[in-house]
């Protein structure tokens, strides 16, 4: 049996010859993309990618063409909240074709290539501590197929919604260096703030451009007389922002039909425009293109 250490160069695969064709692929792919903006948090369980779908959709509402690639390979979400869900991915000469919501925005996830809701990603190796050791090379390769052979077509904007993780960034950020910027999301809590502000640092040291940080679940309303009362108890997004040196964006008030909207497959914003979090949504759409 060989070992690494007796292969010659790299085995006769050409690996290095099969990935500078997908880069190369992906940027031909991207030309026709005006920006790319990638959505991070760091941290799970901040409303990342519900404000993503919210995002979008409030683009697309003011004329934008948008796609949005869910880059959580593992605990994809985007087809369900952008009501995509079942819809039949077309291959042609042209490319993998995206799945298209009501509004028009095109939307590509892992969760369009699962045969069921309870089939995990899985990858395969020989064994499974092998492919624990090949996982984040394997995830990197996905995503670059993912925005190599899908047919984006001209999108003014693309957002990238990435999984929990402050590492998630640099893979995306060698993947696509034009990238545009980052927006990133936290609570205000504690716990999030620690785990965003790894974040922050790994954007500023992969020199991909932080357009802002956006506060969710700031405070909720209340619906019988329209108060605003505390969620969390900690310093607010505002202060992290000030203390990173990064713009702030906005805070998003919790609404429960945040919630409702995505499992029904309907952006928020177009759901419930009149109400405090669709309008802070929107306000935040409004200045992302200002600051794209």
């Amino acid at each position: 049996m060989k070992k690494y250490r007796d292969i010659v160069g790299d085995g006769g695969s050409d690996i290095a010859g099969q990935v500078e064709e997908q880069q190369s692929r992906l940027t031909a792919r991207l030309a026709s993309v005006r920006r790319v903006v990638a959505v991070l948090s760091g941290k799970g369980g901040v409303g990342k990618s519900s404000l993503t779908t919210n995002l979008a959709a409030a683009f697309a509402r003011a004329g934008s063409a948008v796609g949005v690639l869910d880059a959580d390979l593992n605990g994809p979400s985007l087809a369900r909240m952008l009501g995509v869900r079942g819809q039949k991915l077309q291959v042609t000469a042209a490319g993998v074709h995206p799945a298209v919501n009501a509004q028009g925005i095109r939307v590509m996830s892992m969760d369009l290539l699962l045969p069921s809701d309870e089939t995990p990603l899985a990858w395969q190796a020989p064994t499974q501590a092998e492919s624990h050791v090949w996982r984040g090379n394997m995830e990197a390769n996905a995503l670059r197929e993912f925005l190599a052979d899908t047919a984006w077509g001209l999108l003014d904007l693309l957002l990238l919604d990435l999984p929990p993780g402050a590492d998630r960034l640099s893979t995306v950020a060698g993947l696509v260096p034009s990238l545009s910027g980052t927006v990133v999301i936290t609570i205000p809590a504690e716990v999030s703030h620690l785990v965003v502000k790894k974040a922050i640092t790994v954007a500023k040291d992969a020199r991909a451009p932080i357009l802002g940080l956006v506060e969710n679940m700031a405070g909720y309303v209340c619906a019988t007389c329209g108060a605003l009362g505390e969620l969390f108890q900690g310093s607010g997004g505002e202060a992290l922002a000030a203390q990173s040196g990064i713009p702030f964006l906005g805070r998003v008030p919790f609404d429960p039909r945040l919630a409702a909207a995505a499992d029904h497959g309907l952006p928020f914003v177009l759901e419930h425009p009149e109400s405090p979090a669709a309008q802070a949504l929107a306000a935040i759409a409004e200045r992302l293109r200002l600051a794209l």
